[in-house]
């Protein structure tokens, strides 16, 4: 495994295998080797649409959420404590619905650094960040990364800021599980999710968690050689129990009555196209689950899609703030 930290923290994948990949080299969010800033705009691109797995073209459009005539306000840092730690969330101030962003494995709140206000502009929505636990300002919790841990981390969060109701979900990569599990404890609480290239219950069959779990076994012990930092902590917490813990993730359903959109990169973030196929059938598959979902695909995307398709996301959320009324 490659231990060469890349100005911005990351460390090159060598293997394949979304979350545990991403734990045990470091990819930030999942992203690809190559990713380029999150939320830089680029020249706008043709996005696949689909309804329950119907495919149909459509260009980015812009969010039919009302735009405010003002910049939105600067976001503030609240730190909220769960039980014995501390936890960063970050609030742009605005209406309901909430927009509450979750990046995915390796990143914090600075994910979002560009899109947030940009949502908080286009929408006028209440924009809420935070850094999961052991990352950014957020305090570290030794032991093993639990997605229980993380949903009761948010809900804490959400409840002491009051967001209980009307809150839209967007939710990247390693998120999507919290996502999930939160949908699934606390479906009253969501108008809607959008999942980015979002890690769903129906890619984890035993047969592909044993194989990620093989293939990232050489990292996980490679990182147990590097220095002990807070970035090597948090990737080997994910890392433990990973397998138990998807076999059981694979049994859970998102709730039917909490409407939801997949947007799945072009590239996903596999390197064989197996892999890449598998990861697209998941999604599909989801979208299938329930007639309140739909899947968009960021053409010319990496798995970095707030990165390389923010125009994508913009719209995705814009669409679920309309169905959310």
């Amino acid at each position: 495994m490659t231990e060469t930290v890349r100005k911005n923290r990351r460390l090159r994948p060598a293997l394949v295998g979304i979350c545990l990949a991403a734990a045990v080299t470091g990819i930030s969010a999942c992203a690809d080797s190559t990713p380029s800033d999150s939320g830089k705009s680029k020249s706008p691109g043709q996005s696949s649409h689909q309804n329950s797995g119907a495919p149909a073209a459509a260009k980015p459009s812009t969010p039919a959420a009302a735009k405010p005539s003002t910049p939105a306000a600067a976001a503030s840092l609240r730190m909220i404590a769960n039980g014995d730690h501390s936890l960063a969330f970050h609030v742009t101030p605005g209406h309901l619905p909430a927009l509450v962003l979750d990046a995915g494995g390796g990143e914090d709140s600075s994910y979002w650094k560009t899109m947030a206000p940009e949502l908080a502009k286009k929408t006028g929505s209440m924009v809420v960040t935070y850094d999961r636990a052991g990352m950014g300002k957020s305090d570290e919790v030794p032991g093993a990364w639990k997605v229980e841990n993380a949903v009761s981390d948010l809900k804490a969060g959400l409840t002491k800021l009051g967001i209980t109701h009307d809150v839209i979900l967007v939710s990247h990569s390693q998120a999507g599980e919290v996502a999930t599990y939160f949908a699934k404890e606390n479906p009253n609480w969501l108008a809607g999710a959008v999942l980015v290239d979002g890690s769903l219950p129906e890619f984890y069959t035993d047969e592909e968690t044993a194989k990620i779990e093989a293939a990232n076994k050489g990292q996980v012990e490679a990182l147990k050689d590097q220095p002990s930092t807070q970035q090597t902590r948090q990737l080997l917490a994910t890392a433990d129990g990973y397998g138990p813990m998807h076999r059981a993730y694979h049994q859970v359903s998102w709730p039917q009555s909490v409407p939801a959109t997949a947007i799945v990169s072009e590239k996903t973030p596999f390197e064989t196209p197996e892999d890449a196929q598998l990861w697209r059938n998941a999604q599909q598959e989801f979208v299938k689950g329930a007639p309140n979902r739909d899947l968009v695909t960021a053409a010319k995307s990496s798995h970095d899609i707030a990165g390389d398709r923010p125009d994508v996301i913009v719209t995705a959320v814009g669409q679920m703030l309309k169905t959310a009324g």
